[in-house]
């Protein structure tokens, strides 16, 4: 599109999340306004190219979703700006729940409101600063509210022609339909593991682990390196699950209070983290009663101990223990009492491990 003189006014980069759309997004804005390309890319050297590496272009505008501060003011993504910084530079492969984390939504719901399209109308009017195009890159444009969307929509429809939208979506279905039909779309896919598997060794990860990583990320480039930097967290998590389960199913409730203040001891963030694990840990054990075990995204240690332990995660409680861990989360979020919550979970968890499979 870039080389042939064709950008479309709005563009829209879907696909599931952390597969690198927002990276690609990004790396087309560069090249479109690098002043010398090289081989199909941005220099990297130039005026335009350091202005976006530093995100000081007066040209390059982020609109995002974020949560109101203040009911009696603005919200927009400006007032993010600090977050938003870093999540670009430390998570490009952009987790939204990491997202919710840095702006601390807690039980809010980001969103882009319409006080955001009002700055768009006002910033697409000036002519461009620096730089051949002023671009707007929307990330999940599906979290436009209806009056957001409608104000877009009058921006899009009568677009100056220095001026260029590019939206990047991991739900397309979820964009105003008036929005999605005037958006050139192209969908982005998963890589395969292959690929994640190169791209890691590339990195620096030995082979073996690359490959292990690349099987368990599922498609994600962001779970794979997640996978990797997270590796004595992980066999950490994986122990903990063991002894969790097992003092569970021998009813011993003193090993559960230990473990509880354990938990309790990690804090908030590595608290719900390690909900997240055993989570993990209950669906795929619970998918490896399905005997296929192609489904499974097991390591070997965590293989090792489900041939034994998957049996006792079935139909009849897999449901139940989802629930207490979601209700975990959520009250560790919201900064409960740490101890408490983990023992009352722990114990609960007792109950439903060993709750018999329903006859046939």
């Amino acid at each position: 599109m870039v080389d042939t003189d064709r950008i479309p006014h709005a563009l829209l980069l879907s696909g599931p999340s952390g597969i690198g759309k927002m990276n690609m997004a990004r790396a087309m804005v560069s090249y479109i306004n690098c002043e010398h390309p090289v081989d199909g890319d941005s220099c990297g050297h130039c005026p335009s190219c350091r202005r976006m590496e530093l995100g000081n272009n007066p040209d390059i505008h982020y609109v995002y979703p974020v949560i109101k501060k203040n009911s009696q003011k603005p919200a927009l993504s400006s007032d993010f700006a600090e977050q938003w910084a870093e999540m670009l530079r430390d998570f490009p492969y952009m987790p939204p729940t990491k997202w919710l984390e840095l702006i601390q939504a807690d039980n809010s719901q980001p969103m882009i409101y319409v006080d955001e399209a009002d700055l768009i109308g006002t910033q697409a009017s000036l002519s461009a600063y620096a730089d051949r195009f002023k671009i707007f890159i929307v990330w999940l444009p599906e979290k436009m509210n209806p009056s957001t969307a409608n104000k877009l929509l009058k921006i899009i429809e009568e677009p100056l022609e220095d001026t260029l939208f590019i939206c990047v979506s991991n739900d397309a279905s979820g964009i105003l339909p008036t929005i999605y039909s005037r958006l050139r779309r192209v969908e982005m896919h998963r890589p395969t593991e292959p690929e994640i598997e190169e791209a890691l060794i590339r990195r620096g990860v030995s082979p073996d682990y690359a490959l292990e990583a690349a099987r368990l990320a599922d498609g994600s480039l962001h779970r794979a390196m997640e996978i990797i930097s997270n590796e004595g967290e992980n066999r950490e998590f994986t122990e903990f699950f063991r002894q969790t389960m097992r003092a569970g199913y021998g009813r011993k409730a003193g090993i559960l209070k230990n473990l509880s203040e354990t938990f309790a001891g990690m804090g908030r963030e590595k608290g719900m983290r390690l909900i997240d694990y055993f989570s993990r840990m209950v669906r795929e054990n619970y998918i490896a009663n399905l005997r296929t075990p192609q489904l499974n995204l097991m390591n070997g240690e965590e293989t090792d101990f489900a041939e034994k332990f998957a049996p006792f995660i079935h139909a009849a409680n897999v449901e139940g223990l989802l629930t207490e861990l979601d209700s975990a989360r959520r009250d560790i979020s919201r900064n409960a009492n740490a101890k408490i919550v983990w023992f009352d979970t722990l114990l609960r968890l007792m109950i439903l491990v060993r709750k018999k499979r329903t006859p046939a």
